[in-house]
């Protein structure tokens, strides 16, 4: 047991989500517990995993949420392991609830994202049809997340071009798509910037510079493609061309990468099969299956496309520089995401002394 590598989980702690400040010191060895000196709550070293206040076995728990993220169906795991359907769903929704909040702290920060595609996967549910719209970044492969809706609309694009922006820089950028057109609206009330002009009155926005916006339209004779439409609705031909060479292979306007990710996401999550019996009753169910898969993909598979010449084989996450190593599943599972940095309540006149040295300890950066 390391109490420098650990944090207090306690949200009313001031001292909560901060390692490595002295305040963590070991309660039970035995009971592998730790004290927190500042609040005195006491935490067992699982907390903040899906493994926390659970009695199975920690690896059938883990081997069970691998069968899944890998297209095994619910039913089958019920009977080769003996299990109970809601004890499954359980360990799905918590596995997909913390593979979130991770997706969260590591891929959703600001980077330069230079070319993004994005599309819609219909999928069939108990109950009706269900839109997941996801988004990724094409020079590293990396998923960007998903949201789902019951309807394909101009309210599920904007959520997701949002989501995209969460993880941009203001810098050249290059979104592809299909030919919905709520992605133009969307991207373009999303994509702005305050301008500060002084004077009264809110500040002027204005659009990203360099930002384009191309499409890409698939006629259809039957089930086959007899003739692809592409244009740039937005933003210099120029720059998209630069974008574009960025990815080797890339020559044209295309949706290919993301066309094949959601290939991935079908093949690898059963209630996105085509044909299947093994349909989802809950949209909750589908969104921590979403997150579940898109965050192994990140963090726990190689690419093949992404092979360094030395032979070094990576992750979209290892592309990107969120992380110098593959990830096991179970290294997934158990990485701790702190909660925010402890913020002082309001109080009206002056603080107290003790009040104070907390603020001056815990949560000044």
């Amino acid at each position: 047991m390391n109490p420098q590598a650990v944090w207090c989980p306690n949200l009313d702690c001031p001292a909560r989500g901060q390692c490595g400040q002295g305040n963590i010191g070991v309660h039970s060895q035995k009971e592998r517990r730790y004290r927190c000196h500042v609040c005195t709550k006491t935490f067992g070293a699982r907390a903040g995993t899906i493994f926390h206040r659970r009695r199975t076995d920690e690896a059938l728990i883990t081997l069970v949420i691998i069968l899944v993220s890998w297209g095994c169906p619910l039913v089958a795991l019920e009977h080769a392991f003996g299990l109970q359907p809601q004890t499954i769903r359980d360990w799905l929704e918590a596995a997909g609830v913390h593979a979130a909040a991770v997706h969260q702290e590591q891929v959703v920060q600001p980077r330069d994202l230079g070319q993004v595609q994005a599309d819609e996967v219909r999928v069939t549910t108990q109950c009706g049809i269900v839109w997941m719209a996801m988004a990724m970044m094409v020079s590293t492969r990396l998923w960007l997340g998903g949201v789902i809706s019951t309807r394909r609309d101009q309210t599920l694009i904007t959520r997701l071009v949002q989501m995209v922006a969460a993880c941009a820089v203001v810098a050249p950028l290059l979104v592809v798509v299909d030919g919905l057109s709520s992605y133009v609206e969307a991207v373009r009330r999303v994509f702005r910037t305050r301008e500060q002009r002084g004077g009264r009155g809110a500040p002027r926005k204005v659009p990203w510079p360099e930002l384009c916006l191309g499409q890409v339209v698939k006629q259809y004779a039957g089930r086959r493609v007899v003739g692809v439409t592409r244009w740039l609705r937005q933003g210099s031909s120029a720059v998209a061309a630069r974008l574009l060479a960025q990815t080797p292979g890339c020559l044209v306007l295309n949706t290919a990468y993301i066309e094949r990710l959601n290939g991935t996401f079908r093949a690898r999550l059963a209630p996105l099969a085509r044909r299947t019996h093994h349909l989802v009753h809950r949209k909750e169910v589908l969104h921590a299956g979403m997150y579940l898969v898109g965050a192994l993909y990140n963090f726990c598979t190689v690419h093949a496309s992404l092979t360094l010449g030395s032979g070094q084989q990576r992750t979209p996450a290892m592309a990107a520089g969120i992380t110098d190593h593959c990830w096991s599943v179970e290294e997934l599972l158990r990485h701790r995401v702190p909660p925010p940095r402890w913020q002082p309540p309001k109080h009206r006149g002056r603080r107290s002394k003790a009040l104070q040295q907390l603020i001056d300890r815990w949560a000044t950066p």
